[in-house]
């Protein structure tokens, strides 16, 4: 199961489930994506059941990314304990989902598996969600995106012209 492996408080409060997912609302590593349509709380193990009934379809083919992690902790009174007597002790981790936010994205399959996959997965889900898919403009080849510009810098063309100088003088 996803956990954190250290956190800075053992407890925390249960905040408010309301408003838009203002980042991680766009697809940007595969082609295709489950986006939440409702605010929520997804536990470690949903997110584990989701993401295995999306590689068995596929079977095990393509590319699967994750895009939530369970970082909040919730606590859990004992049962038959009466009021009071302080907050219950730390049960698991829940992810919080707001709509919007991309829950999980597919490469390297056809659209019918993923939609597939992806609806599959959502019925593991407890919020209602979406099959969505990057659009045609959004899509670069791997040459042109920022990330290969970075990782596989251009070579200088001066070092070039230099070279071609030297080949036309002799």
């Amino acid at each position: 199961m996803l956990a954190p492996k250290r956190v800075k408080h053992r407890k925390v409060m249960k905040g408010r489930r309301r408003g838009k997912a203002s980042r991680g609302n766009f697809i940007a590593f595969g082609d295709y994506g489950l986006q939440a349509q409702a605010c929520g709380w997804i536990t470690a193990q949903q997110i584990e059941a989701a993401r295995i009934a999306i590689t068995r379809h596929v079977k095990r083919g393509g590319k699967v990314w994750i895009r939530v992690f369970p970082d909040k902790p919730f606590t859990k009174k004992p049962a038959e304990t009466r009021m009071g007597k302080g907050k219950g002790s730390p049960e698991g981790w829940v992810a919080v989902v707001r709509p919007g936010l991309i829950l999980y994205e597919m490469a390297g399959v056809d659209r019918e598996t993923a939609k597939e996959a992806l609806r599959l997965a959502g019925h593991k889900l407890p919020l209602a969600v979406k099959f969505v898919e990057r659009a045609a403009a959004d899509i670069k080849p791997l040459s042109e995106s920022r990330w290969a510009k970075e990782v596989m810098p251009e070579p200088e063309p001066a070092a070039t012209a230099e070279a071609g100088d030297a080949e036309a003088t002799s």
